[in-house]
């Protein structure tokens, strides 16, 4: 299996990851503390994707045994 989707799919949602949680500081600047509690959880649960793809990715490099 090609390692290609493995390392765009941990870019693209850690990049996310870190889009968001910039919002969620804006949004508490701006005074929107009503939306920066979900916007800063899904954030977390981009970083958290992004690992997880990333073990994956380390898992699939591994031999495969019966």
């Amino acid at each position: 299996m090609t390692k290609g989707p493995f390392v765009a799919m941990a870019a693209v949602t850690a990049t996310l990851g870190t889009v968001l949680a910039a919002f969620a500081l804006q949004l508490r600047a701006d005074g929107y503390e009503q939306y920066v509690e979900s916007v800063a959880t899904f954030s977390v649960l981009m970083f958290v994707t992004a690992v997880l793809t990333a073990v994956t990715w380390v898992r699939d490099g591994r031999p495969n045994t019966n």
